[in-house]
């Protein structure tokens, strides 16, 4: 089983005036342009290379660290891409106001936890707070107090990411 608490540094995706980012889509987190490559880890260095002031993300994320975005996060296309550069970086979670129904499904199955927390932004939280969250509980953590309530990850979602995605969650379906 993978762990159930989840700790790293925070990025919250703002605009240049400090205000969260609604709506970005798979082509501003994996530009179109990048479409050609296949290989995974290089995948890495273009997220957000379409998201004005956020270009040279790649270059500050550091394996462990937790994304905080706002609302409709991932709308627009099924592109894969736009969750496996995240992978590529070594993002370890990915927490929001709300998601692309598609892009939510993709990072599900690609099992990096994926949390939905409305008002997040109202939070006492700036980009690289070190916080933990309980994936089971919904529960965000930082300094050791609780200081925000997601909704917790459901038991599928959390069974596919102890299996390491929906192909290897299938095959334990298949061997039960």
């Amino acid at each position: 089983m993978k762990p159930r608490i989840i700790k790293g540094r925070i990025w919250m995706i703002r605009d240049k005036d400090g205000k969260r980012i609604d709506n970005i889509d798979t082509d501003m987190i994996f530009h179109n342009k990048y479409l050609y490559i296949t290989d995974l880890k290089e995948m890495g260095k273009y997220a957000f290379s379409n998201l004005p002031g956020w270009e040279d993300f790649p270059k500050k994320a550091k394996e462990g660290d937790i994304l905080i975005v706002g609302r409709n996060f991932g709308a627009g296309s099924s592109r894969q891409q736009a969750v496996d550069c995240f992978i590529a970086l070594g993002i370890s979670a990915i927490i929001g106001e709300s998601f692309g129904a598609i892009y939510k499904r993709n990072v599900i199955n690609s099992a990096l936890p994926l949390i939905e927390a409305p008002g997040i932004f109202e939070s006492d939280l700036n980009s690289g707070d070190v916080i933990e969250v309980n994936l089971e509980t919904g529960e965000i953590f930082k300094d050791g107090k609780i200081i925000f309530k997601a909704k917790p990850i459901s038991k599928v979602a959390l069974d596919i990411y102890d299996a390491g995605g929906i192909f290897a969650y299938g095959k334990t379906l298949e061997n039960a």
